[in-house]
């Protein structure tokens, strides 16, 4: 992918763990990763190979900074706290369904969750890291967590989280891109949930 004379900000989720697995929402529930997971992590490192980058970031969780290490750059990456999953409050462990059965019709994105964290509260975290993102003369790298990086993604193209954030399909061990346009001016998504180094199980 040629960055041409604008950054790229490449965007990895963190790969596969028990809770990813069986859908239970994974906040700050420190889990480690599969050995698929890891196998996966390790293969991140095709997809990055050739490029360089002036910034590494990554959750300060185990399973994002652990996929950092495992993709070859854990020696050069900075933990950030902003870059941490959703906290799901009372819903940490629960699948959708379950807290459907409770609360029907909520979504994570429109409604946050009770004990946790609001839409709102994790924007200011998005707004947090794309400050420091845009401070960086260079492209970056971030290893995070799904919904917070569906968050940040909607946050760099200018839109509030929503229900459409659900739309935004986002596969463990994967790698993603934003950007810009013609000028800094036009943020854009580059690349999106591409997979195509994961390992077949």
């Amino acid at each position: 992918m040629d960055n041409g004379h604008l950054p790229f900000i490449y965007i990895a989720r963190h790969g596969e763990t028990a809770w990813t697995i069986s859908g239970q929402h994974t906040g700050l529930k420190d889990l480690p990763l599969t050995s698929q997971g890891e196998r996966n992590a390790r293969a991140l490192a095709g997809s990055l190979n050739g490029l360089t980058f002036a910034k590494v970031f990554t959750s300060p969780l185990q399973r994002a900074r652990n996929t950092c290490a495992l993709a070859g750059f854990g020696a050069v990456a900075e933990v950030d706290n902003d870059l941490v999953e959703w906290n799901y409050g009372a819903y940490e462990g629960l699948r959708t369904e379950e807290i459907h059965a409770t609360r029907p019709g909520w979504d994570l994105f429109r409604d946050g969750c009770p004990g946790g964290e609001s839409p709102q509260q994790v924007c200011v975290r998005a707004e947090n890291v794309i400050q420091r993102i845009r401070a960086v003369k260079g492209n970056v790298l971030v290893f995070s967590s799904g919904h917070f990086i569906r968050v940040l993604a909607a946050r760099w193209i200018g839109l509030q989280p929503s229900v459409h954030c659900e739309s935004f399909l986002l596969s463990t061990a994967s790698l993603s891109a934003v950007g810009y346009g013609n000028s800094l001016s036009n943020p854009v998504i580059r690349l999106w949930n591409d997979t195509h180094h994961v390992c077949a199980k």
